[in-house]
């Protein structure tokens, strides 16, 4: 027998629906290409959207088309995300760090048929309109004015602006209801092995993902806070924070192109911004300037930081400095992005400050719809007692089935996906990566994580940032040497910080060698290029 209860489909639109029925009056503010801050309310954004969802099918874009957008946060960005998804068309965001060939590759993958582009894009549109031929419409993110700029009228590519195309539409728009299993957005792995794979997410994915965003073990977003997600909105869908602020109400502030430390923090501070995301390279940004400054991030009471490890000083001076507690987070492309969190237990209420911390420096535990395990090579489950070690996998509702296009061989183990990271999990759930598959570390036959080394190379207060890698060895076969930035006007030596990990890993642990370099190679994403150091140094240990 079934319950007796309404069915409504789980779309995205319904979030919109919801943050104009009960937030209306809510702000939407952005710093706009154009110099300028735009604000707007969720009421102004829904109208929009609708019209953007008449625009995009004035131009050809049917049920299940790919649209492609090149742009940072801000609020036409954001009227495309609800626009195209709620017509029952396809959001496929593009990273404009991705090199201009990768680019042109996941464009034509995609189909896409129309492709959004902010003014700071103009020459990376001129280089790739011309090989991809599929896509019949260009339009610049911004007026008439600004188009009549940036891009010739008599160019062999023609290019309309944005504003026109919404302006030629009344917004008398009634979103459609389908299956919540159509594809809302399309988003690609950095593709740092081989070519990106595309990950393609539902409106029930979607909108369970926003779900879980905001839950108090999570995010705690509510329609008290002012949310800035400065993790770019071509980065998953910025954390899926977009759709989390409509489904609580809360007050969206979108940075728009300059991730600057000073221009973030003063963005923040005008607005009020109350929670803020980001990578950690973005997040010491912010405190550098802060610290030359002399000034406090007075609104900001959480700060959620994901894509890579947060090293223990930032968690630290964030506390003491500023009086903000950090969740850090875990997740992937393929898990939409959110997996796990690190928020504490009532029963670690109790513990002294580093025990805490030590906790904290987890990636933390899942949120239900998510569920984590550890194997051994033969596909084992392994215990959760922090100590042991295995491969970790994940599934859960918002975690992908197979890459796009459809067709391709199922990632999934028995139902699970293969993170391809290592890690342990502590009887209460945490979960704790030791490293990637690819960049453990085997010395004598024994594993090393790098993760580990790093962690400990970052509390050094005269390192900035810092990659354990592995490299050839004449005895051992493979050792680690480290490869850091020092902090401006260091003196440090590689013997004083390599005699920093004394006492804190075992001594065969301890690298071999220690090498300072300006600044370490990032991939599109903001993570560190470990492929890329050990080819420069692999040789490193032989030569000496």
């Amino acid at each position: 027998m079934n319950g007796l209860m309404m069915h409504q489909q789980l779309l995205v639109s319904s979030l919109l629906t919801h943050a104009e029925r009960h937030h209306a009056n809510t702000e939407v503010v952005s710093a706009r290409c154009e110099g300028d801050v735009h604000r707007y309310t969720f009421r102004d954004l829904a109208h929009r959207s609708r019209q953007v969802a008449q625009a995009v099918q004035a131009l050809g874009v049917g049920r299940g088309d790919r649209v492609a957008t090149l742009a940072w946060n801000g609020h036409r960005h954001l009227e495309l995300y609800y626009g195209v998804s709620g017509a029952g068309s396809v959001l496929h965001t593009l990273n404009p760090r991705l090199h201009p060939d990768q680019l042109v590759w996941i464009i034509n993958n995609a189909d896409d048929s129309v492709l959004f582009f902010d003014l700071t894009f103009v020459d990376l549109i001129r280089q790739i309109a011309p090989r991809v031929p599929r896509v019949r419409q260009f339009v610049l993110l911004s007026d008439a004015e600004h188009l009549a700029a940036a891009w010739p009228a008599d160019d062999a590519v023609e290019v309309v602006a944005y504003e026109d195309l919404v302006a030629a539409q009344d917004g008398d728009y009634t979103w459609p209801t389908f299956d919540e299993q159509q594809a809302a957005s399309l988003c690609y792995t950095s593709g740092t092995t081989g070519h990106p794979k595309g990950v393609l997410y539902a409106h029930r994915s979607t909108v369970l993902h926003s779900y879980g965003v905001a839950l108090p073990d999570s995010m705690g977003l509510s329609a008290r806070d002012v949310v800035m997600p400065v993790v770019p909105m071509f980065h998953v869908n910025a954390w899926g924070i977009p759709y989390a602020a409509c489904l609580t109400g809360a007050k969206l502030v979108l940075p728009g192109k300059d991730l600057s430390g000073a221009a973030l923090t003063a963005l923040q501070e005008a607005e009020g911004v109350t929670v803020s995301g980001s990578v950690p390279t973005v997040w010491q940004g912010q405190l550098d300037h802060a610290r030359a400054h002399g000034v406090t991030l007075d609104s900001l009471q959480r700060a959620v930081i994901g894509g890579a490890a947060c090293p223990a000083w930032m968690l630290r001076e964030l506390r003491d400095a500023h009086g903000v507690r950090v969740i850090h987070g875990w997740g992937m492309t393929e898990t939409s992005p959110l997996g796990a969190a690190s928020v504490l237990k009532l029963c670690h209420d109790g513990l002294d400050r580093e025990a805490q911390e030590a906790v904290l420096a987890k990636q933390g535990r899942t949120l239900f719809g998510i569920d984590l395990k550890i194997i051994d090579d033969e596909g084992a489950e392994l215990p959760w007692d922090g100590r042991t070690s295995g491969h970790l996998m994940v599934r859960g509702h918002w975690v992908t089935s197979g890459y796009y296009p459809p067709g391709r061989p199922s990632p999934l183990v028995d139902g699970w996906f293969p993170t391809g990271d290592v890690a342990t999990m502590d009887p209460e759930g945490f979960m704790q990566i030791t490293d990637r598959s690819k960049d453990l570390i085997k010395s004598g036959g024994e594993w090393i994580s790098s993760i580990e080394i790093e962690n400990l190379a970052m509390d050094h207060p005269e390192v900035e940032t810092a990659a354990c890698i592995g490299v050839r060895h004449a005895k051992w076969d493979e050792r680690p040497i480290l490869v850091a930035v020092p902090r401006p006007g260091s003196a440090l030596t590689a013997k004083e910080l390599l005699g920093s990990f004394t006492g804190k890993i075992a001594k065969w642990c301890v690298p071999d060698d220690a090498v300072f370099v300006d600044s370490l190679p990032v991939g599109a994403t903001g993570k560190i290029l470990k492929s890329a150091l050990r080819e420069q140094y692999q040789e490193h240990l032989i030569k000496d």
